[in-house]
């Protein structure tokens, strides 16, 4: 990807929130939807957008997608998603999310709540 691309990825807010919380590990829609509270066609619009321009990949474990960053990114993108986790200590906005995402239970599919909650209501 090059640099313009990844300027374009990360001139949103809703996407600059998902890639913060990618940092800290591979999270399913339903895990953004509860920590962003955004419904799941905005979670997944962004998310759609990100796999395209090729800054996250997803992985389908049973019904549920899981969302993680790239294992080997460029190193432009490695720069600035670093830079992005800097920028986020002092922002309140991220501090809030970080704060949910400690608060979702380990784990994903049948070991989450948010996912046993999503296939009880769909």
């Amino acid at each position: 990807m090059d640099l313009v691309g990844i300027y374009q990825c990360l001139c949103d807010r809703t996407r600059l929130r998902i890639l913060h919380l990618l940092g800290q590990g591979p999270l399913c829609v339903c895990h953004f939807q509860k920590i962003l509270q955004e419904p799941q066609v905005k979670v997944s619009k962004h998310l759609g957008y990100l796999r395209a321009r090729g800054m996250v990949r997803s992985d389908r474990r049973g019904n549920w997608m899981i969302y993680s960053l790239q294992a080997k990114p460029s190193r432009e993108l490695a720069a600035n998603l670093a830079c992005l986790q800097d920028c986020a200590r002092e922002d309140p906005v991220f501090q809030r999310d970080l704060e949910r995402l400690r608060k979702l239970s380990p784990g994903f599919a049948e070991s989450s709540p948010c996912c046993r909650a999503a296939t009880v209501h769909r």
